[in-house]
């Protein structure tokens, strides 16, 4: 069974959308000291990402790359942000996270 255009579309996003979220899931590192109360939020934005990740993988699994490719943009989209606030640590890497203005 050949496969629509779009649903080609949506597997090459949805597999280049993992992989750069998988790399940057293994760059970024906690900035705050593990005594702060910061530690914990940046910790629980890396939960939320690895929870996300695991459902974009759930949804692959099922065929439903529509949900997966929502559910690996959310895993991402939490890492983003945490390295735009400066609870995470992407280094100079603005290519995978967008904080530079």
């Amino acid at each position: 069974m050949t496969s629509s255009p779009v649903e080609v579309a949506l597997r090459e996003r949805l597999d280049r959308y993992l992989a750069l979220t998988e790399r940057a899931l293994g760059q970024v590192r906690v900035s705050p000291p593990g005594r702060s109360f910061l530690h914990g939020g940046a910790e629980d934005l890396l939960g939320m990402t690895r929870t996300y990740l695991k459902d974009a993988r759930h949804f692959e699994e099922e065929g439903d790359l529509v949900q997966a490719l929502a559910a690996v943009s959310y895993a991402h989209a939490w890492l983003d942000a945490g390295v735009r606030l400066g609870l995470l640590d992407g280094g100079d890497d603005d290519q995978t996270f967008t904080q530079y203005r």
